[in-house]
């Protein structure tokens, strides 16, 4: 968690990030993004002979956080609008003199802090993917253990027409495997940013484009085809990534409040200890819903707020670069929050198939009549059997209003309406849906979809705890 800057983020920032994925997250953690950044433009200067071996080897040196202290640098960069400025001045004065000329050679402070956020999220995606790959296999657990699970579907708020408990966990499971295939490619994607004060790379002469791809392989981030000040497409993607991510908890999160509503109780938030009210003692809340759908509700102002940031002028902003930088990290702390109580929501959850049915049979078969009309079309065409059927609906007893209809006795018996009238045989396709969503998920654990790359962050590889030291594997 990152050090309280009011009063009020150590009692309140805990309800909305997890440990892991808030640690990669902290003032400690962008401090040791900003110094492997700098190592690694060391060691990429001297693999291109630009700089003394010597000197890159010292400069490594003291890249080391324990030296620095991020109150203090914070403090000092209200000065020049950026930390970097005071980060390179007390690393120029804590390397040996020789060695002075060259820290940060050939870069600009914007250079340092883009390769240190794309450092810090991915970092961060390791434990988030975790805990998303964790929410869809708690789904796709769901999905199995209730395929025949019969319930109500709902559309605008009213019950609409059967449906299992099995499909919607489905649903919630190809969600969760494509938020999870988003956000690995956006994390794939980050790249180190290497051009200058103009983005030229003068600072390297003709070895500039050798030098930004050595830099990039020292911190096993992306490399990028030019620089990118003021071409923010990688934020962007990840942006969207992360709102999408959390848009899917979300939705997920509001379906379980909605189905464990005391009036419904279809479901419950499991966990002992979970959900007290400091005035009910009765009340079980489902708190991981509520949490998780306030996560999903401060999403789109930070993805917007990246985006209405992401037209800069010229060559380097004036604003625009600076109005990124915490409502990035503000996403990827929100993303983990959502993920990881989303997968506790999901591995603990009480459903409770006899209320399911119940509510189910609570309208006298109404939820069935699409299958009885359907049933009359072929005989009295569409229209009439729709007409048929709401005149029948209109009825005290549904089942008798369809009996006393001639039209409709005339075609169908009644055990030909008692068929018509159970849900069991109104489900279309939603077994075959369930497995198609199953195979997705199956695909995605061992396929590309499950990692961010050969190297990178989700499998466990040199960018999960990138740094100068743990240069990518070819």
């Amino acid at each position: 968690m990152r050090p309280s800057s009011s009063p009020s983020e150590a009692l309140l920032r805990g309800l909305s990030g997890t440990p892991d994925v808030d640690a990669e997250l902290g003032d400690h953690a962008l401090l040791r993004a900003l110094l492997d950044a700098e190592a690694a433009l060391a060691r990429a200067g001297a693999d291109v002979g630009l700089l003394p071996t010597e000197a890159a080897d010292e400069i490594v040196r003291q890249c080391r956080t324990e030296r620095y202290d991020p109150a203090v640098l914070g403090a000092a960069a209200e000065a020049a609008g950026n930390p970097v400025v005071p980060l390179v001045r007390e690393l120029t004065a804590a390397v040996a003199a020789p060695a002075r000329p060259w820290v940060h050679h050939g870069a600009t402070s914007q250079d340092v802090l883009d390769t240190a956020l794309s450092l810090v999220a991915v970092r961060a995606a390791g434990p988030l993917l975790r805990h998303l790959a964790d929410a869809a296999d708690a789904a796709a657990r769901l999905a199995r253990t209730h395929r025949d699970t019969l319930m109500a579907a709902r559309t605008l708020g009213q019950q609409a027409a059967p449906t299992t408990f099995g499909l919607k966990a489905a649903g919630w499971l190809v969600a969760l495997v494509q938020s999870r295939t988003r956000l690995s490619r956006a994390c794939a994607d980050l790249p180190a940013q290497l051009g200058g004060a103009v983005g030229t790379l003068a600072g390297y002469g003709p070895a500039g484009p050798a030098m930004a791809d050595r830099y990039a392989a020292h911190l096993g981030l992306a490399a990028s085809p030019l620089p990118w000040h003021t071409r923010r497409q990688p934020l962007l993607d990840l942006a969207a990534a992360l709102g999408g991510l959390l848009a899917a908890t979300g939705k997920i999160a509001l379906d379980v409040g909605l189905l464990a509503q005391s009036e419904v109780g279809e479901v419950a938030e499991g966990g002992p200890g979970r959900g007290g009210s400091s005035a009910m003692p009765h009340k079980r809340n489902p708190v991981d819903s509520v949490l998780v759908t306030a996560a999903a509700r401060r999403g789109p102002g930070l993805v917007g707020t990246l985006f209405a940031a992401a037209a800069q002028e010229h060559e380097r902003a004036t604003g625009g670069w600076h109005a990124e930088w915490e409502p990035l990290l503000d996403l990827v702390h929100l993303a983990g929050g959502a993920t990881a109580r989303t997968a506790r929501m999901l591995a603990g959850l009480d459903v409770r198939p006899q209320r399911m049915r119940a509510n189910l049979d609570a309208s006298g078969g109404l939820l069935l009549a699409e299958a009885v009309a359907a049933r009359l079309a072929p005989a009295l065409g569409r229209a009439a059997a729709h007409d048929l059927v709401r005149r029948a609906a209109a009825r005290p007893d549904f089942r008798a209003g369809l009996l006393a209809e001639a039209d409709l006795r005339a075609h169908l018996s009644e055990a030909d309406v008692d068929a018509a009238l159970d849900p069991a045989g109104w489900l279309g396709s939603a077994g075959q849906l369930i497995d198609r969503a199953l195979d997705l998920h199956r695909e995605a654990t061992g396929g590309p979809a499950a990692t961010i790359g050969p190297d990178r962050a989700a499998t466990g590889g040199p960018a999960a705890t990138a740094g100068p030291d743990r240069e990518a594997q070819p």
